[in-house]
């Protein structure tokens, strides 16, 4: 059966958010150190930032999307981090040498956002694991034909990621096949268990 990508986007628009926002609280808690890098985004024929952050296993930690790279932008995305789950501050950040990342992570601090100031290394060997994870996530973009407004961007770049964050698992014990990603959705929406075998 052939679908345009038309039709699924109204459904990817409604629900991406809200199948991610559940799946949040089932991240496991990060190592301590983590790697912040930002990638760019095509919204409208306008470039955007898309600042993603993942421990040095490779889970995710956060994402958020901005319309500029600076400051603002990396203090907003250090906010939404350490807001979420204040008692995992990182012990260690990783970024790569753009300037907004220091002042931004001083703010923080300042903000009490962190318990204590965190190592900041400026390396870019570490950061090649962010950089390959970006194109788990931007694969996909290609097919939906590109973005036509930030908010548009905004809610179907929620679902990618929810679906990375699947895809890669909890860190829950066992086999983490489909079945295993059908069970935890049915759990966080209180759906009925399809295919019980």
């Amino acid at each position: 059966m052939e679908v345009d990508h038309s039709t699924i986007n109204p459904w990817v628009l409604s629900y991406a958010p809200a199948v991610e926002r559940p799946l949040r609280q089932f991240r496991r808690p990060h190592c301590g150190s983590v790697r912040v890098d930002e990638t760019y985004i095509k919204v409208r024929g306008q470039w955007r930032y898309l600042y993603r952050a993942i421990d040095k296993h490779g889970q995710a930690v956060d994402f958020l999307l901005t319309a500029n790279r600076d400051l603002d932008g990396a203090k907003r995305f250090f906010r939404k981090l350490l807001v979420a789950e204040p008692l995992l501050a990182p012990d260690r950040i990783g970024t790569d040498g753009a300037g907004p990342y220091p002042p931004a992570i001083i703010e923080s601090c300042k903000e009490g956002l962190q318990p204590r100031t965190p190592i900041h290394h400026v390396t870019k060997h570490l950061q090649q694991g962010i950089e390959s994870d970006h194109f788990r996530v931007k694969r996909a973009m290609p097919r939906v034909g590109g973005f036509r407004s930030f908010n548009t961007a905004r809610r179907t770049i929620c679902g990618f990621e929810a679906m990375l964050w699947l895809r890669k698992g909890f860190g829950f014990a066992g086999a983490w096949a489909v079945r295993e990603q059908n069970q935890l959705l049915a759990t966080c929406f209180g759906l009925p268990v399809a295919n019980k075998a």
